[in-house]
């Protein structure tokens, strides 16, 4: 068996998330294309993988992780990289992690979905209304957090950052919505994400799949 990390992914926020992890963590791979339109994610083979047929998902060894969290955590324990030692700052870099993964990506996926995405199938303004609402809440929770700050939890730049940044960049990139989310308005975030897209590691990792 290969030595190698096996990732099958594409390049959405989550997948995303964890190609520029193994970058960022010198971690060597091969990374598998899961073509989500074509419904690869509920083939079989993938299944055995991944059962709730998500991407991404790894195999570290004989090892089959599913959860883009999972998957983060899973590697930063493995290299003792991107999360603190010291258990204050393991606990903030997991809070970070766990509000992106339960609450920031699933409500910007929502957003875009029916922002971009759904806006020929549901003509009512509710859907709308309510992730918008929603995503520039959760926006400004996240600018909040970023004052005086370099990376999410201080000076450390950890997983949580890389788990969070990839769903910033899509309101924009993937969703178009900078204009009505006021993308601008968030002056510590806007900040933060370039210094995130300025790393190396973040650029190859972008372009995976």
């Amino acid at each position: 068996m290969s030595e190698k990390i096996q990732l099958y992914s594409l390049a959405t926020p989550n997948g995303q998330k964890v190609a520029i992890a193994l970058e960022e963590m010198e971690l060597s791979y091969d990374a598998h294309k899961i073509d989500i339109l074509a419904g690869d994610q509920f083939s079989d083979d993938f299944k055995k993988i991944n059962p709730n047929s998500k991407i991404p998902a790894i195999l570290d060894g004989d090892l089959p992780i599913m959860e883009s969290g999972a998957i983060l955590l899973h590697l930063a324990e493995k290299t003792g990289k991107f999360i603190p030692k010291d258990p204050i700052g393991r606990s903030k870099t997991l809070q970070w992690l766990f509000f992106q993964v339960g609450g920031a990506g699933p409500m910007f996926g929502q957003f875009g979905h029916f922002y971009k995405y759904a806006k020929d199938k549901c003509d009512h303004p509710y859907p709308v209304n309510r992730y918008t609402v929603e995503t520039k809440r959760l926006l400004t929770v996240i600018d909040k957090q970023l004052e005086n700050k370099k990376w999410l939890i201080g000076d450390e730049y950890t997983i949580a950052d890389m788990a969070l940044a990839p769903w910033i960049g899509a309101l924009d990139k993937a969703y178009e919505a900078k204009e009505t989310l006021e993308l601008d308005s968030f002056k510590n975030i806007s900040s933060w994400l370039s210094r995130f897209l300025d790393r190396p590691a973040v650029k190859v990792g972008l372009k995976v799949t």
